[in-house]
């Protein structure tokens, strides 16, 4: 009996195709190429989505609905602008944080906030971390967003709080996708060493 995917479809492995080459097949509309996607990808996509859901269960859930969004949405990818494995995670990254935004903001989590410490090593915290709320941190953040340019805060709003690939926000925004990574790291830098000024 034929190895079948999470989606019902039958697996033809195609060792000798790239990931690249497999994703132009999706791009044709052949459903086995989805199928060699979800063999080769399902394992890092699901151990993203663990680590930011914290919850087995949804990220299995998330884990099937990325490679949905990934057969619909094939005909983005463009190979010239990066990997299809990194196209992918980005992806299961940026699908997971607005997951756990959502189900946070409707106490899945029992009203326990997760930080990034927790989300990275597994430790459970109060509703503070390093000495401050989270309403606290929210307040600062935004103080960091605001010595941004406006480039680098529209792009880092646009990561963080709609979850938006950078190849959806230069399509979004008009802008390339080498200058939407420079304001995404730009971005990030400046407001790291708005954080540090503020210990």
């Amino acid at each position: 009996m034929a190895q079948t995917s999470a989606f019902g479809v039958p697996i033809v492995r195609m060792p000798d195709l790239t990931d690249e080459d497999v994703m132009e097949r999706l791009r044709q509309g052949h459903p086995d190429a989805l199928a060699t996607l979800f063999d080769r990808f399902y394992r890092l996509v699901l151990k993203i989505a663990l680590r930011i859901l914290r919850d087995p269960g949804e990220a299995e859930d998330l884990m099937q609905d990325v490679f949905l969004e990934i057969y619909k949405k094939a005909s983005q990818f463009d190979p010239a602008r990066g990997s299809a494995k990194t196209w992918i995670l980005q992806y299961a990254y940026h699908r997971s944080l607005s997951r756990r935004q959502y189900l946070a903001l409707r106490n899945f989590y029992d009203r326990q906030q997760m930080s990034e410490r927790e989300v990275s090593e597994g430790n459970s915290v109060d509703a503070s971390w390093r000495g401050l709320t989270y309403q606290d941190w929210r307040r600062v953040i935004e103080q960091g967003l605001k010595t941004l340019n406006e480039k680098q805060r529209k792009t880092l709003e646009l990561v963080c709080f709609q979850g938006l690939l950078l190849s959806e926000i230069a399509e979004r925004t008009k802008e390339s996708l080498a200058n939407v990574r420079h304001y995404h790291y730009r971005g990030l830098e400046g407001l790291r060493k708005f954080l540090r000024g503020q210990r």
